[in-house]
């Protein structure tokens, strides 16, 4: 007979609300139409007050809430989810605006390698026909030219955006998260693939599979995100992770 911990679900699920109940509500909905079957529960992490537009809604998996008392980072909370609410194999860092047309959990966990530690699908933005390209490792030489014609894509990712990020559990807790100390806002994601890959770990994109992004782009109108994102590319270079990346690459 099934133990009780072999019938969990896989997933914990970690979104953020910055103010974005009501652009979550739509991507719970699709969790549950399209994922209820690997979703253990969701922690949903309220990180200023605002009005509860999702009282009084069920879904076919638990949603544990947190309530800060101050705002946090996006590392930060999803660092502090992790740690008071994920007791399954995997955990989900899920942005508010993603969008779901169908089951891309079970997909993703089907095609997971022994030695995959971060898995995502292929991301498209509004207004494109095609997903996101692979992504090489962040430099000012990468960032200048890679929307010039000719720019040579890497044919595996180097990092991915924290938009969705699928993470073996055990990979999570060995290299600690989110570095919260270094990285408000940006740059999370890349160092946290870099060091994913530096502990022996892969980066595995499910080429087949596709979520959508229904982007809030609040950097390219507001210049305190901007400069959170300017500060943490400069934290990103002047860190040693990214030069032992760097020369991991090389090698």
């Amino acid at each position: 007979m099934p133990s009780p911990s072999s019938l969990r679900k896989p997933i914990t699920v970690s979104i953020v609300s910055h103010g974005q109940l009501a652009l979550i509500r739509p991507l719970l909905e699709q969790l549950d139409r399209h994922s209820h079957g690997v979703v253990d529960r969701v922690v949903l992490t309220v990180n200023i007050p605002e009005p509860d537009v999702l009282e009084g809604m069920h879904w076919r998996f638990p949603v544990t809430r947190i309530a800060n008392d101050s705002p946090q980072g996006f590392g930060a909370n999803h660092n502090q989810a992790f740690a008071q609410a994920c007791d399954t194999p995997w955990f989900l860092v899920l942005n508010p605006d993603i969008r779901l047309d169908a089951d891309v959990l079970a997909p993703l966990l089907a095609q997971a390698a022994p030695r995959t530690g971060l898995l995502t699908p292929r991301i498209l933005e509004p207004g494109k026909t095609e997903p996101e390209q692979h992504r090489a490792i962040i430099t000012p030489l990468e960032i200048l030219t890679r929307r010039r014609p000719g720019y040579a894509r890497p044919a595996v990712p180097a990092w991915v955006p924290g938009l969705f990020m699928l993470f073996r559990s055990q990979v999570y807790a060995q290299i600690k998260g989110f570095d919260e100390k270094r990285f408000f806002m940006y740059g999370e994601d890349f160092d946290i693939c870099a060091r994913t890959r530096l502990a022996g770990w892969e980066l595995q994109v499910g080429e087949d599979l596709l979520a959508r992004h229904d982007a809030q782009r609040a950097s390219h109108g507001s210049r305190k995100h901007l400069y959170w994102h300017v500060t943490s590319l400069v934290k990103i270079w002047g860190s040693r992770t990214f030069w032992r990346y760097r020369q991991m690459a090389r090698r």
